[in-house]
């Protein structure tokens, strides 16, 4: 009689071992999950801010914002009914500098949020201002204004966010702060056939964005606090993506809404920049 052929068999104890770490992994990964979900619907949310927070450009204004003009197409809203916190607030203001959040906005904030989103800086170095000069005077008027705006930007703006994030953080001890940027505002590759400003001004004013964006990122990593890029998101949709543009460009029947994002910019740039942070 022939013996039987040796049977290679993964022993009992080997198998239990994989199934136990297969079953671990799987738990795990679950209850992330779960943490996830469940720190986000019970968020208690503030966000905080000037124009690009209040969502100034995507329309739908509520009465009670007055002069602040909060949409309920910012993305911070927009977030909310996604995610249904457990309470949601927007101080938002257009105009709004460091100074107004420190004065009028910080209140809100208590050791109970922890969610706080913000854009602030443009207004500090007189963004609208010279976004106004760019349109309505020649080259070297628009070239001066944003020299001494972003001779502003590196002098006082450090200093300033440093300030008010530090008080954000006193204010909201326990909260997870989101810092989102500002976007270019030209797509310089369609600059030689799109009408308005010149390709000179156009690039030294994404120039000045992407100081201005820096500054703001690096005082937030200072603070240590989440930094949210926008940019990216509006490549392909800025000013002078014809048809396809998230942005305003000047709106001579609503000067207020000029430069900044519609209701689509708040959809499909900021809303999905903060959600790949917060979940």
């Amino acid at each position: 009689m022939l013996p039987r052929p040796h049977q290679r068999t993964r022993p009992r104890s080997a198998l239990k071992r994989v199934l136990v770490v297969l079953a671990a992994v799987l738990t795990a990964g679950t209850t992330l999950l779960a943490t996830t979900a469940s720190a986000a619907g019970g968020a208690n949310y503030v966000a905080l801010g000037d124009s690009y927070s209040s969502g100034v450009g995507a329309g739908s204004y509520t009465s009670s914002s007055g002069n602040c003009l909060r949409s309920t197409n910012a993305y911070s809203q927009l977030w909310a009914n996604s995610h249904s916190p457990a309470s949601y607030v927007s101080v938002a203001c257009s105009g709004a500098t460091t100074q107004d959040v420190l004065n009028n906005q910080i209140s809100a904030l208590s050791s109970s949020t922890t969610l706080v989103t913000i854009t602030i800086g443009g207004n500090d170095v007189g963004f609208a201002s010279t976004m106004q000069t760019c349109v309505l005077s020649s080259d070297s008027a628009c070239l001066s204004a944003i020299n001494t705006a972003t001779s502003q930007a590196r002098s006082i703006l450090p200093g300033r966010l440093a300030s008010t994030y530090s008080a954000i953080r006193a204010a909201a001890p326990n909260a997870r702060v989101v810092v989102l940027d500002y976007p270019e505002f030209y797509d310089l590759g369609h600059s030689w056939y799109c009408p308005g400003l010149s390709t000179t001004d156009r690039t030294a004013l994404n120039n000045a964005a992407d100081l201005l964006d820096s500054i703001i990122q690096t005082a937030a990593g200072n603070a240590g606090f989440n930094f949210a890029d926008v940019k990216g998101r509006f490549q392909g949709h800025e000013l002078c993506d014809f048809f396809n543009e998230w942005l305003h460009s000047v709106n001579i029947s609503d000067v207020t809404e000029s430069y900044h994002p519609t209701a689509d910019g708040h959809s499909g740039a900021y809303l999905p920049a903060l959600t790949a942070i917060t979940g």
